[in-house]
């Protein structure tokens, strides 16, 4: 897909002056006082302290004249059109047009990020949007939704939350492509406005590889995250997990995360296995191996999950969604291509055509991609 233009509104120098007259982005919420004059940013996990002037790990949370500001409100750095599938997405609205939208900077310091360019950004840039502009660009670009990614929408809590307020006005939804590494009070911000999540796990969540390679002490922050999810909203869930070969493919690690996501969520809960390519300061290994990933997919079946994926494999039959009650493929894909729907919708439940079996799959094939797309519906 094209990237959607991103025009600056109003006179370009009158904006230049407004900016050096006001402090950057705009005073927000997420912000505690702290005990020694300090104020204690509750975007995410990290729950950086910060003194007067002093920025945040994100690169975008800063304390000015005594507020904690959100530098990047109202600035976003990239605008793209996609599947909601490519987020990754199986069970929820299929087919549908996502408007992807990012700011600059992140919480967390992967040294294999595919984004880095955005995401390791310590410099506030991006086209000067406010929360409904951006809602009408995803309007403009025939997007039945719109998906908070490319870094982590958590440090820029405030302003998703206010496009997503004003997205569902126009009958919109929103997703959040999330690391979970978020806390109570960012939880309570997302059921305001959120109705789907991804959360990426990375290299099995094994704790040895979290603080190596993304710069993080522990991952319980995330699973508590999935737990305050299920039990405090009802937004849609699905995890990803990226298998980073050699440092991060480890099945035992495997088995402990599949067996959390199994007792938080039930056997129902998709989780898809990514392939893992190198990127940013980690050129050196290899893209991870398919029989790694067809390995991962094993533990996950046999821990009893039942709808397992593999992602960034093209063409592989794991990328197709099986009945868990009969077997029977019921959504032939490949890639981010739907092929064929063979199941019999109901409002936004699905039923497997070959058994009757509820599959845990949210709304009905897109219209607009049965009349773009030529596939069997069988």
């Amino acid at each position: 897909m094209a990237n959607a233009r991103l025009r600056a509104p109003g006179d370009a120098a009158a904006a230049a002056m407004l900016q050096e007259a006001e402090p950057l982005g705009k005073a927000t919420e997420l912000w505690k006082p702290a005990s020694d004059g300090r104020l204690t940013c509750t975007a995410c996990a990290r729950y950086c302290t910060l003194r007067e002037g002093q920025t945040g790990l994100c690169g975008v949370r800063q304390v000015v004249d005594g507020q904690g500001r959100l530098l990047v409100y109202g600035r976003v750095i990239t605008g793209h059109v996609d599947p909601i599938e490519k987020k990754p997405v199986q069970h929820y609205m299929p087919g549908t047009r996502i408007f992807s939208v990012a700011t600059t900077g992140c919480n967390w310091l992967c040294q294999y990020c595919q984004n880095y360019d955005i995401s390791q950004r310590r410099k506030v840039e991006g086209t000067a949007l406010g929360p409904e502009e951006v809602v009408d660009l995803a309007l403009q670009s025939r997007a039945q939704g719109i998906a908070y990614t490319y870094n982590q929408p958590s440090i820029f809590l405030e302003f998703a939350r206010d496009i997503g307020l004003e997205a569902r006005k126009k009958g919109l939804f929103n997703i959040f492509v999330s690391n979970g590494y978020d806390t109570p009070e960012g939880v309570a911000e997302m059921r305001k406005f959120l109705d789907c999540i991804t959360v990426d796990f990375k290299g099995n969540a094994e704790p040895a590889f979290v603080r190596k390679y993304i710069g993080v002490p522990d991952p319980e922050p995330i699973f508590d995250t999935l737990h305050r999810l299920r039990t405090e909203t009802d937004i849609h869930v699905e995890i990803t997990d990226l298998v980073v070969p050699e440092v991060g493919d480890d099945l035992d690690a495997c088995r402990k995360l599949c067996q959390r996501v199994l007792d938080e969520f039930g056997p129902l809960m998709p989780i898809h296995f990514l392939r893992w390519h190198p990127d940013y300061k980690m050129l050196d290994l290899p893209m991870t191996p398919i029989p790694t990933l067809e390995a991962h997919y094993r533990v996950a079946k046999d821990v009893g999950l039942e709808y397992v994926y593999l992602g960034n494999t093209h063409g592989h039959p794991l990328e197709d969604t099986y009945c868990h009650g009969c077997g029977a493929v019921v959504v032939d894909r490949h890639g981010f291509d739907i092929r064929s729907w063979r199941l019999d919708t109901k409002g936004k439940d699905n039923f497997c055509k070959a058994c009757g079996t509820k599959v845990p799959i949210v709304g009905p094939l897109d219209p607009a991609y049965r009349e773009e797309r030529f596939f069997g519906v069988v």
